[in-house]
């Protein structure tokens, strides 16, 4: 069926990518992941949070009025980069990851930070199933809107080679949207689009138009540290860095003694660790080393050590294409 795609889960056995705390989640239940672009679901109740930290001034607005409501309210300096953060499902303003990334980039010089709140639409209200299945359907509205919202900025003269769209989970995969629209609207890209862990569950299978990919922006990069769980196990960007085990499980991320529990528990820390790790790296000079490799055992092995090497994280020079391989043991990283 178009724009649909049913994940069954027959006792550990997961289909279509819905997996790590889903097995505990989804035992002989439906999800029904629709990715439907016609249903016309209105997202006004999102909003946009504008930091500018060396002037210590913020803002906030609905979706609707944020262009006009912070254009009008304060003069955008041109010459200084966007960092845009979407985050993921069951995200709000005031959780711990968007006070991760604020405080990452509070003493960046020369930036704007603007952080999205779609809770209103991705929040666990309902049931997990229910609430999940309800984000997922909102995911290209969101992205879409998002994508209006940038071009607006564009359009008042903000550079789209000064734009950093960063996304976690859910919010990563809104990006693919985000970034489609924004070329619809302006003939342009914007600079980079990140991605941490990117949503599996409902897009590891789907249709290519539905994740983030190559192509959504000038220079497309996905971090993965629970693939095949939370996050997908595609390799869409323009460069697609693995994490420890094979992107799949950090090391500090325990499943403790609790069959289905302890598992779930251990796949949300993985999942999360992207964004752990990536606003680690913004002060990180060299970032995280990583080498090209055409496999997770043959970089474990030191096959690859001769291999092409770039920089993982927020200083990436963004010169480099393929799959690459990252260890924070170096850096005493859990």
């Amino acid at each position: 069926m178009n724009n649909y795609l049913f994940c069954f889960v027959l006792s550990a056995v997961l289909v279509c990518g819905c997996a790590g705390p889903f097995r505990a989640l989804l035992y002989s239940d439906w999800i029904t992941c629709d990715h439907d672009k016609n249903l016309g679901f209105g997202v006004s109740e999102t909003q946009i949070f504008f930091y500018d930290f060396q002037n210590n001034f913020n803002l906030s607005f609905p979706i609707d009025s944020a262009v006009d409501g912070i254009t009008s309210s304060y003069n955008l300096d041109i010459s200084r980069r966007l960092v845009f953060f979407v985050p993921g499902y069951k995200s709000h303003i005031s959780k711990n990851t968007e006070d991760l990334v604020r405080q990452a980039f509070s003493t960046v010089p020369n930036i704007y930070l603007i952080i999205v709140d779609h809770s209103a639409y991705t929040s666990s209200k309902g049931g997990k199933i229910a609430s999940y299945e309800r984000s997922v359907r909102s995911a290209y509205y969101i992205g879409t809107e998002l994508g209006n919202f940038l071009a607006g900025l564009r359009a008042k003269g903000f550079p789209s080679d000064k734009i950093h769209c960063l996304g976690h989970s859910l919010g990563s995969q809104m990006l693919g949207y985000t970034g489609t629209r924004y070329t619809e609207l302006t003939k342009e890209k914007v600079w980079r689009v990140t991605g941490l862990d990117p949503a599996g569950p409902c897009f590891s299978n789907s249709f290519i138009e539905n994740q983030i990919r190559s192509g959504v922006g000038q220079y497309v990069e996905v971090y993965h540290c629970n693939a095949g769980d939370l996050g997908t196990t595609a390799v869409l960007a323009d460069i697609d860095f693995f994490f420890n085990k094979k992107g799949h499980k950090q090391p500090s991320c325990h499943e403790g003694l609790i069959p289905a529990k302890g598992e779930s528990d251990a796949a949300k820390c993985s999942h999360k660790a992207c964004v752990r790790y990536y606003t680690m790296s913004v002060h990180l000079q060299n970032g995280f080393l990583a080498w090209a490799c055409d496999s997770y055992d043959h970089y474990s092995e030191g096959k690859c050590a001769a291999n092409q090497v770039t920089i993982a994280g927020y200083n990436n020079p963004g010169n480099a294409t393929g799959v690459f391989y990252v260890s924070t043991e170096m850096y005493g990283i859990e």
